[in-house]
């Protein structure tokens, strides 16, 4: 469990802190969307420093035997894959950064999504139980 705490500790202030960067930048961000589109060299080394942050969660957190703990080794898990991708198709991922910042609705679940795990991961991390 203290490897849990750990990892959700690290984890959940980062995406709370992307989630609220979002926020603040949200009218910006369908340009941000649109240089990154166009920058398919970035979303390489992305690709890698994800890779390397998944394969680091899932070494040490490989669990699948329930409770909120499943939350850290999925994401792990969704770290490699979407690395690997970003590696082994980065003009594909292009694309995608392109296409989803020509609007404002995947900005907003790109904001509340990282805000509603990383306030979940701080609680659990940060908690007594």
């Amino acid at each position: 469990m203290a490897t849990t705490k750990m990892i959700a500790g690290l984890m959940g202030p980062t995406l709370l802190a992307i989630g609220i960067a979002i926020l603040i930048n949200a009218g910006h961000f369908p340009e941000m969307a649109k240089q990154i589109g166009n920058d398919p060299g970035l979303i390489f080394v992305s690709g890698i420093l994800l890779l390397v942050a998944g394969l680091a969660i899932v070494r040490v957190h490989n669990f699948w035997n329930g409770g909120w703990r499943v939350v850290v080794t999925v994401l792990g898990w969704l770290a490699v894959i979407s690395g690997i991708l970003r590696m082994f198709l980065p003009f594909w991922a292009a694309s995608i950064a392109a296409t989803l910042g020509q609007s404002s609705t995947p900005v907003m679940i790109g904001a509340l999504l990282p805000l509603l795990v990383g306030g979940f991961l701080s609680y659990k991390a940060f908690s007594t139980d």
